[in-house]
């Protein structure tokens, strides 16, 4: 594992903190919508126990090193929201890719999201060290896109047939990224935006 990868990053809106199976009962409330999982390569939103395969595939890829998965809770309450994560740990070349990102409606438009990644993005720039961070969504993903441009992240690219998807379906994705250059401008905008919401 990244050494320090795994912390909590408390904001106004929201809390990140490293997934746990403690978060399952509050995060399968929150996945339950079939809109959750539209665009994301699994749907653990179908049941409980294909919910229950995706915490446990979670806990393991983080467990093993391979992701970092977080979950997003209410920084009020403290209630589960939903979950996002580090994935494609590049540490030797100072990069990772944050996805897997979900949240449900109930914080849809809160600045829940746009507060995550300025934790996100502040934790891997900061923390880590990166000079890359990327994303990848479904290229027919229009509103996931959206909001990644809304950040701004640089959009590079459609990989076509990239991946398969829900036993089988062919994705193309849509890529994008931040670097350490743009970092400061992003924060700025982020910032701004969740000042805006809390």
């Amino acid at each position: 594992m990244w050494e320090g990868i795994a912390q909590r990053l408390e904001g106004r809106i929201v809390v990140v903190e490293p997934l746990a199976a403690e978060h399952e009962p509050g995060l399968w409330h929150a996945a339950s919508d079939p809109e959750v999982w539209r665009w994301l390569p699994w749907n653990g939103g179908e049941s409980e126990q294909a919910f229950h395969a995706w915490m446990e595939e979670a806990l393991e890829r983080s467990e093993a090193g391979l992701d970092c998965a977080f979950a997003m809770l209410d920084a009020e309450g403290g209630e589960p929201l939903g979950s996002t994560r580090y994935l494609g740990l590049r540490p030797e070349h100072r990069g990772l890719e944050i996805g897997w990102t979900w949240l449900g409606p109930a914080a849809w438009r809160t600045g829940a999201n746009a507060e995550a990644k300025l934790l996100l993005l502040e934790h891997a720039f900061a923390d880590l060290d990166c000079m890359r961070v990327e994303f990848k969504t479904d290229a027919l993903n229009t509103r996931a896109r959206a909001a990644l441009e809304a950040l701004p992240s640089r959009f590079e690219g459609i990989f076509e047939k990239h991946m398969l998807v829900r036993g089988g379906t062919v994705r193309d994705s849509a890529w994008y990224a931040i670097t350490d250059d743009d970092w400061p401008a992003v924060r700025e905008n982020l910032e701004r935006r969740v000042s805006a919401k809390s």
